[in-house]
């Protein structure tokens, strides 16, 4: 009997921390959408400048050398560059997904910083939502599962012992 508590308590558990994915991967992927509309402001300004001086983001990345801060900064820029586009393709995927495909896709959600920030933000709340619910379900039988197959393992050694005589 008491296995049994300790296992439901292990699917209500589950279900509680599977519920709550649809709402943070949303917030995710709005706090995802900011940092892309903002790093795609920088990457155009730049490109606007190096097209107005008749260049490439490449000719103008080459051109930032001399003093040690130039040399950093095209470091940074570059750095930029290559963030903007993972950060999009990321945005792309997650933006246009639903909660069961955003499931699909939990590794995008991969940018510590972004998570981060999207975790401290977070508030757990009680799913009302038919997918908050679906997870919610399969958080359970997660739960159950994850807790039975443990404390069958548990178990296991005594399960060939005979009962003591009364």
């Amino acid at each position: 009997m008491f296995l049994r508590a300790v296992t439901l308590a292990g699917g209500i558990a589950g279900a509680g921390a599977f519920s709550q994915f649809p709402e943070y991967s949303q917030q995710y992927t709005q706090r995802l959408g900011g940092a892309v509309d903002e790093l795609s402001r920088v990457v155009q300004d730049f490109d606007a400048s190096a097209t107005a001086e008749g260049l490439t983001r490449e000719d103008a990345l080459e051109q930032m050398v001399g003093t040690a801060f130039v040399q950093r900064r095209r470091t940074d820029m570059q750095n930029l560059f290559a963030r903007h586009k993972f950060l999009s393709e990321d945005l792309e995927v997650l933006d246009n997904a639903g909660p069961f495909t955003r499931a699909y896709h939990a590794g995008r959600l991969r940018d510590p910083e972004i998570a981060a920030r999207a975790w401290a933000a977070y508030r757990p709340a009680l799913p009302v939502t038919f997918e908050g619910a679906v997870f919610g379900g399969v958080g359970f039988l997660a739960g159950l599962a994850v807790l039975g197959a443990v404390l069958a393992v548990l178990r296991w050694p005594f399960r060939w012992r005979k009962p003591a005589a009364a």
